[in-house]
């Protein structure tokens, strides 16, 4: 392996990122000198490289900080193919990595399980990183959401002897278009669900499936690839196709719910409270276990840590719970989220009221020609309402959208479509919160909406 004390000096480029400063700080934690450049670089990145010093000290990009004496280049994909510090590395001869080579090149020594899938695949890893640091194994990951527990998105060592990573279908970088999930040569792969996204990258379904396909036929002799065996879409790329692959499908991890909790029931009958919910998180902890198996963590080793989990940040988390009313946020954009999300929340509080609104902000979600892909996905809520903002639009250089289109194509005629976040905040103050619930879902902010205040209000 080039162990991490060999790399004595590095630049990254993109060192703002949310998954490149935190490699960045995990760099510096192990030794290695750290540079960076950077256009914009907002909190939480800002206060964090400055914390270790290693902020840089104005923002742009400098070639000049390019220089020979570098071991190598780390590229984040918030850079362009013409940025000049990655045109002068090119033209000095560095070696450049995108941000899945260099955590491959670092784990070269390592068993690497890769969590890949179009959902789910935070929360599996968040779950198997628990399980082990509850039993105090010794690991390293990668991951792209900050977990509870856990200070950093990134570790790297020379002991562990494996690494856990979140293996993101999307591009690696502004000059490798290979997908993020193909670089890291898992030797345990996990596909948790295959849903059309990334539009702007993989203009069909057919295109995106193809990228997991790849990624399953990847799998090495005496490697493991665990799957949803219930996704018609994962059954099509994960067909047995060696006989030196194991291939482990699972479902939904059996359980029972009673007065808004849910508990898993175990193969000797027994009966563990859990502190999340939902099909999604039932099925993402079968793959977890899965996963454990293979990494010798015993049943009731593994019961023990998931009853002490409490979910990945932002997914489906809880904002604040009174006696007859609960208030959640989540993460979900993509239609099958949308949809795993608000159905787990009415089934876990079926006599309750469910308000739930979701943001479109992403490319794909904007887009007219995906916003069918929603049909019947909001459904569950017995209030469903959508907020969008057209300057995203022009900002992201798509059309114009009209609130009618996207009622249209999310096929519910009574759905509430706001375009100002001060009218859609004065629609949620307005609602009877006695017995109900709030679920607010974005990969964005909802332009600045104050949760914490509107929830004070629905739990009061």
């Amino acid at each position: 392996m080039a162990s991490l004390p060999s790399f004595q000096r590095l630049h990254l480029i993109a060192v703002g990122g949310s998954i490149m400063h935190n490699l960045a700080l995990a760099l510096h934690r192990s030794g290695v000198q750290v540079t960076g450049s950077d256009d914009e670089i907002f909190e939480p990145a800002r206060g964090r490289l400055t914390a270790a010093g290693i902020l840089p000290t104005e923002e742009g990009w400098f070639p000049e900080k390019i220089t020979t004496d570098l071991d190598a280049v780390i590229v984040g994909m918030h850079a362009r193919a013409d940025n000049p510090e990655l045109l002068r590395a090119q033209e000095l001869g560095l070696r450049v990595y995108s941000f899945p080579e260099f955590i491959h090149e670092a784990s070269k020594d390592k068993q690497r399980i890769v969590i890949g899938g179009s959902h789910g695949k935070t929360s599996i890893t968040s779950l198997i990183l628990h399980v082990l640091r509850y039993h105090g194994r010794k690991f390293d990951y990668a991951v792209g959401a900050q977990l509870e527990g856990f200070d950093l998105m990134v570790q790297l060592t020379d002991d562990a002897p494996i690494i856990i990573i979140e293996g993101d279908e999307y591009l690696s970088s502004p000059i490798d278009r290979r997908p993020k999930f193909h670089l890291y040569q898992h030797h345990i792969g996990v596909i948790s669900g295959i849903s059309w996204d990334h539009i702007n990258v993989f203009p069909t379904e057919e295109d995106y499936r193809e990228q997991f396909r790849i990624f399953a036929e990847m799998t090495p002799k005496a490697g493991v690839l665990i799957y949803d065996q219930d996704d018609e879409q994962v059954q099509l790329v994960t067909v047995p196709s060696s006989p030196d692959v194991r291939y482990v499908g699972y479902g939904p991890h059996e359980h029972v719910i009673r007065q808004g909790r849910t508990y898993l029931l175990t193969k000797k009958d027994e009966e563990v409270p859990i502190q999340v919910f939902g099909e999604h998180n039932l099925r993402n902890i079968s793959a977890a276990r899965e996963v454990c198996k293979q990494l010798s963590i015993k049943g009731k080793d593994f019961y023990e840590a998931i009853a002490t989990f409490k979910g990945a940040a932002r997914r489906l988390e809880l904002v604040r719970a009174g006696q007859d009313s609960v208030v959640y946020k989540d993460f979900a954009h993509a239609p099958s989220k949308l949809k795993a999300t608000a159905t787990a929340l009415k089934q876990q509080f079926p006599q309750r009221r469910l308000v739930a609104c979701l943001e479109l902000h992403t490319f794909s979600s904007l887009n007219p020609a995906f916003l069918p892909q929603y049909a019947h996905t909001f459904d569950a809520p017995d209030v469903a309402v959508v907020y969008f903002n057209p300057h995203v639009l022009e900002h992201k250089r798509l059309p114009p959208l009209a609130p009618e289109a996207v009622q249209t194509a999310f096929q519910r005629p009574d759905l509430k479509v706001f375009t100002d976040s001060q009218a859609l905040a004065d629609f949620l103050h307005q609602q009877p919160w006695n017995n109900a619930n709030l679920l607010m879902m974005s990969s964005g902010t909802f332009d600045g909406l104050d949760l914490a205040k509107l929830a004070a209000e629905v739990v009061s």
